[in-house]
């Protein structure tokens, strides 16, 4: 299974999702996006759901080394967290990788404020939050995400991707109320494999989507 891009994506998820409403188990949904490439497949459900959109940042930490390997990641205001089986493998310390967490929660920071242009997060407090991503290798940032997200008290947190790593899709399927997946491949590899245009989003296109009312 392949997607044309992270929009048909969006849609097959769209489908599972909006099923599940239909038979009332997702009451009163909040479609939260993993800027950047979780936008456009969050705009997607949020409309089929007719559930407002937001967004929950969360960055990376990677190796000195190897910047695009994921030790751990870092959301809102949590402290970082750190993947120790890869910590290990690799002989660091998390007092290390202090530099570099730090760097990346100033990212966080200035993405929400750019991102939100002063908005409060939209209330989840005993509602259904549904955590969107363009897909799952490692699971760093959802992860750090779910951290930030259970802090905010929803009565209900599923996962919705479209393609996952089964390392990554077995770990979510204990840590969340659903985890729902369209996909999920031996021999991984990387998210964008599994598409045939898997172009960066800029800021700016993340900004047209949120700035349209869902």
């Amino acid at each position: 299974m392949r997607f044309r891009d992270r929009r048909e994506a969006g849609r097959a998820l769209a489908e599972r999702l909006t099923a599940q409403q239909s038979a009332g188990d997702l009451p009163d949904p909040v479609v939260l996006a993993l800027p950047r490439g979780g936008v456009p497949v969050g705009d997607e459900i949020a409309r089929a759901l007719n559930a407002p959109l937001d967004v929950v940042v969360a960055r990376k930490i990677g190796a000195p080394f190897q910047p695009e390997l994921g030790v751990g990641a870092v959301a809102g205001d949590e402290p970082p967290l750190y993947d120790p089986a890869i910590l290990g493998h690799l002989g660091l310390r998390e007092e290390e990788l202090a530099p570099v967490a730090e760097r990346e929660r100033a990212e966080v920071r200035r993405r929400e404020e750019l991102y939100r242009g002063g908005r409060p997060p939209v209330r989840l407090a005993g509602r259904s939050a549904v955590l969107v991503d363009d897909g799952l290798a490692t699971g760093a940032t959802a992860r750090a995400a779910l951290h930030t997200v259970r802090r905010a008290r929803p009565a209900r947190i599923v996962l919705a991707v479209p393609v996952a790593a089964p390392e990554a899709a077995d770990y979510f399927t204990g840590q969340v109320d659903d985890f729902v997946c369209l996909y999920r491949p031996r021999g991984f590899g990387a998210v964008g494999f599994w598409y045939d245009n898997f172009s960066q989003l800029t800021d700016d296109e993340v900004l047209d989507v949120l700035r349209v009312p869902h």
